[in-house]
């Protein structure tokens, strides 16, 4: 029986790509493999530190995007790459790592300097008087909120290194990263938790007569749960596919 001419073409472009993929060694393919992965971490890191700068964000997306999808092209290729699960859990773990850094540097170690001055008690007023109330007034500067700078320097210091270290360890595949991950995600919930409390009880000091009192800091601190959103995947994924 003759097949339909469509259908013997597409069984001989399946032919020539078998035989194209059975004739490429384990050294071709693992050396293609680590190229393509390379030349979309290159568009990922690019993409995530711009959006770590809170003002080019918007131009760090689309840059994101373009290596998630050099990724998946390089994965339906063949190829052996990460998974893409792995490459959203990592960067989006980094980038919340410097996204929670960058205004806690600024109030702890610039913050006589007059755009964060200007900026600060801006956002103060607007939201969170803890950057408003005597702003400026402490020794070291920046937010005079009770237990604010306590937070500040456990954070800046311990935790978010700890998690950057982590996530890009855990997007090597390595299996240390795979754990510290885990670790520092569910010290994001201790982190979240206490100072959502912390807030809670200088209340009548950090949010009487701003714009936008409770719901305006829930609308913009709710974005730092997602490390929450790695708990799940860590915890149920085979930790076989990362090595030691």
């Amino acid at each position: 029986m003759n097949l339909p001419t469509f259908t013997r073409r597409r069984a001989s472009a399946d032919t020539a790509k078998t035989t194209a993929t059975s004739s490429v060694t384990y050294d071709q393919h693992h050396e293609q493999s680590r190229a393509a992965q390379r030349h979309a971490d290159i568009w990922l890191t690019i993409g995530t530190a711009l959006m770590g700068t809170f003002v080019l964000g918007f131009i760090g997306l689309p840059i994101f995007l373009r290596g998630v999808w050099l990724q998946r092209q390089a994965q339906k290729a063949g190829l052996s790459v990460r998974p893409i699960m792995v490459t959203l859990i990592g960067y989006l773990v980094v980038l919340d790592a410097f996204l929670n850094s960058i205004g806690w540097i600024l109030d702890l170690g610039a913050s006589h300097t007059l755009i964060t001055r200007v900026f600060f008690t801006a956002w103060g007023n607007f939201v969170d008087n803890g950057y408003f109330w005597h702003y400026n007034e402490l020794w070291i500067g920046g937010s005079s909120a009770p237990g604010e700078k306590g937070w500040e320097v456990t954070l800046i210091f311990t935790v978010f290194p700890m998690r950057v270290a982590a996530a890009i360890a855990f997007l090597q595949m390595k299996r240390w990263g795979h754990q510290w991950l885990t670790v520092t995600c569910w010290f994001g919930v201790v982190i979240w938790v206490g100072y959502v409390v912390n807030m809670t009880m200088y209340a009548d000091i950090r949010f009487d007569g701003t714009v936008l009192p409770v719901v305006g800091w829930w609308l913009y601190d709710i974005f730092y749960i997602t490390p929450f959103l790695a708990i799940p995947y860590l915890h149920t994924v085979n930790r076989e596919i990362f090595s030691d």
